[in-house]
């Protein structure tokens, strides 16, 4: 005789549906089924969590297992995973060495041209050359570049590195550089008329910097075409203006990159 299928065994045990677990991030509304009590998350407490209403009220439930309803469905509310922090990074984009401090400074030092590069170098990579011990140190121009090579002496670990203002083919500047024969120096630099020009138009707020006549001097003649005044206040303009290395030409982000690199590293030069 054929038996009939008369469905689920009566006695057999039921499956309970799974309750889901949803993170309880902050801002996130739901409902006490106990009490009615609806709220939002607000933070958590000895394994409680504080939900506050649309009055301003706070009250305190433990974290129990699908003890709470979202959208009239039971929920287990569970802590979110701690987010990982992201490093800090430096103007320059490295990663910021939080509660640096000062340190005795090395033989080695970079050298630049004047007091606006010096400024812009720190604004950059200041937090950087604290970190390696490095000090940068304002030239008043490379006339007497080979000369001044000489008297400070280099060895392995006592290293310069020189950045340039427009160093290009057949230019004085590229000939005073070729007159530099020591494996402990190393000299960069730019192709502008001025570190001024190193800074990105767009972070200034201008199309593009003008063009300056010859014989005219080109900072005065920069401030003049664009309305910022004399040089001085021309200079405040352009280094407030620069926020990180974002604002600053590829060309001298990899001359002073390339400069620290040479510089704090102690041994025969390559």
């Amino acid at each position: 005789m054929r038996s009939h299928d008369y469905g689920r065994d009566i006695l057999s045990t039921p499956k309970r549906k799974k309750v889901p677990e949803i993170e309880a991030e902050p801002g996130l509304v739901v409902e006490d089924p106990a009490s009615g009590f609806c709220g939002a998350v607000v933070k958590f407490e000895h394994g409680h969590v504080v939900l506050e209403d649309r009055h301003g009220r706070h009250r305190l439930f433990p974290l129990t297992p699908a003890g709470f309803l979202v959208d009239g469905q039971p929920v287990t509310l569970v802590k979110p995973a701690p987010q990982q922090q992201k490093p800090r990074v430096s103007a320059s984009g490295s990663v910021k060495v939080e509660g640096l401090r000062a340190q005795t400074a090395k033989a080695s030092r970079i050298w630049v041209e004047g007091k606006h590069d010096a400024e812009l170098v720190e604004r950059v990579w200041g937090h950087d050359l604290r970190v390696e011990g490095i000090v940068v140190e304002p030239l008043d121009g490379i006339d007497e570049l080979p000369h001044r090579i000489q008297e400070f002496g280099t060895a392995p670990n006592r290293r310069l590195g020189v950045l340039v203002d427009h160093l290009v083919a057949n230019s004085k500047e590229q000939r005073i550089v070729d007159q530099v024969r020591d494996e402990n120096v190393l000299v960069t630099g730019h192709p502008y008329i001025d570190i001024w020009q190193a800074v990105k138009p767009q972070a200034l707020r201008i199309e593009a910097w003008p063009v300056i006549a010859r014989g005219t001097d080109w900072k005065q003649g920069v401030c003049d075409r664009l309305g910022w005044g004399e040089t001085w206040e021309g200079w405040q303009r352009v280094l407030t203006a620069v926020g990180n290395y974002r604002d600053i030409e590829p060309d001298l982000l990899g001359a002073v990159e390339r400069l620290i690199d040479f510089v704090t590293v102690e041994g025969p030069a390559r």
